[in-house]
């Protein structure tokens, strides 16, 4: 029990500071790629009055915080093409670009836009993608995070997460005695914050359901940890989990009709999968050990949790219908918690504590293992749903903020509010 109170105290900590919450997340880049691409992202042609969002500047600045694309500063454009017949190639060429993207915006009759834009390879002038996309005049930035996804998608191989959302708790103290908690969500580039959840007690450990309209969470309302599922459209929730002892670190099963979650009813905190449209309750361990923070494998074959059975906590496994729990984490130090899988299901990412308490990557085919920070006090590792980046949230000079780190350490990003601290992250998955 030691470690977990240590856990909860170390939480309590990173919110004590907190004065205030709101606004956008500022994301600045900490860490880049040596030899990031160039690419030049041309404003969208457009002859009506000034658009409410810069559909331009948008992919420019997605691209940008990747760390893998070096999109050209709009002043230095040597033209402003919006078709292919305008594009000369040389000019591009001699201003060293690799890449070429353009557009144009036209009125739709719904009141809403018609998006078109093209990728060209600016050497030989082949058009290497290119869509045009119907957007609502509310969801311009979706279609503008939609079309750099595409963008990253087709040069570099690898499936994009611009068109994502995160959701993370905010702690604003009003005096010495009372905060204000919020859950809130926001796009993956800290714009468009909604409040999901205003509370005077503590809300903690946001989970999303796979088809990203859904959030569970814990909420202490009612004097007590309980388990809510909340609708993010609508605002309609539903109490899933309640009644005496620990209720605590919701997960989605990937069939999203089922959470694992923590429960201390018997005595000690044991893993549960919960139906939840049934409220049924099915309990996978009964060992006198703590058993929490459980996540679900990709495939839905199989959870992992953190227990301190072996002295110390350490992340373990076991099938969904239950059965004996393996151990996973070896040679690795002795405190490892809060894991959960890749999107493939290849390796896993956790807490790992020594001299401090650092994001860690677990391959699980080869069992090596590597900190990806270097931080003293870092939690709540969410892997994006491309499986490139993983969002944490990390002790700062004034409070928590929130961190993403690349798979490979070599792209660092560091998510700040511009009053107040940012905790909890979880990154929901792409959005249709």
């Amino acid at each position: 029990m030691k470690w977990l109170t240590s856990l909860v105290l170390s939480l309590a900590c990173l919110t004590a500071n907190a004065q205030s919450a709101g606004g956008p997340l500022v994301i600045r880049i900490t860490q880049g790629v040596e030899g990031a691409l160039p690419i030049a992202i041309v404003p969208f042609e457009w002859a009506g009055a000034p658009m409410p969002t810069d559909i331009a500047q948008v992919v420019s600045n997605d691209l940008t915080r990747s760390g893998r694309f070096n999109p050209m500063p709009r002043n230095d454009l040597p033209s402003k093409p919006s078709d292919p017949t305008q594009v000369n190639l040389k000019e591009w060429r001699a201003v060293g670009m690799d890449n070429l993207v353009i557009g144009r915006i036209t009125a739709s009759g719904d009141g809403g836009y018609l998006v078109e834009f093209r990728l060209l390879d600016a050497f030989t002038g082949k058009q290497l993608a290119g869509f045009q996309i119907p957007a609502a005049a509310n969801a311009l930035r979706l279609t503008a995070h939609q079309i750099s996804d595409i963008i990253y998608k087709t040069l570099l191989n690898v499936p994009g997460a611009f068109a994502t959302r995160i959701a993370y708790v905010t702690v604003a103290r009003r005096d010495a005695k009372n905060s204000t908690y919020r859950l809130q969500i926001a796009d993956a580039d800290g714009y468009d914050a909604k409040t999901i959840l205003e509370s005077p007690q503590p809300l903690m450990s946001p989970a999303w359901a796979p088809d990203g309209n859904r959030l569970a969470y814990v909420s202490f309302e009612e004097r007590n940890s309980a388990i809510y599922v909340q609708d993010v459209r609508s605002g309609q929730r539903k109490k899933v989990v309640s009644g005496a002892g620990i209720n605590s670190a919701p997960a989605f099963a990937p069939d999203g009709q089922r959470l694992a979650v923590t429960r201390s009813q018997d005595g000690n905190p044991d893993i549960y999968v919960v139906d939840i449209a049934s409220g049924q309750q099915t309990r996978l361990t009964t060992h006198e050990a703590i058993d929490t923070e459980a996540a679900w494998a990709p495939d839905g074959s199989a959870i992992v949790f953190t227990s301190d059975r072996s002295g110390g906590p350490q992340i373990y496994k076991v099938a969904p219908t239950g059965g004996e729990a393996r151990r996973v984490t070896f040679n690795m130090g002795n405190y490892n918690s809060r894991a959960s899988y890749s999107p493939d299901g290849q390796s896993l990412v956790m807490v790992n504590g020594g001299s401090g308490y650092r994001i860690t990557l677990l391959d699980l085919k080869t069992g090596s293992s590597r900190n990806l920070t270097g931080s003293n006090l870092d939690e709540s590792p969410s892997f994006a749903p491309n499986g490139s980046m993983i969002i944490y949230a990390t002790m700062a000079g004034r409070g928590t903020e929130l961190a993403a780190v690349s798979v490979d350490g070599s792209i660092k990003q560091r998510l700040a509010l511009q009053q107040g601290e940012v905790r909890e992250p979880a990154w929901g998955p792409l959005r249709q």
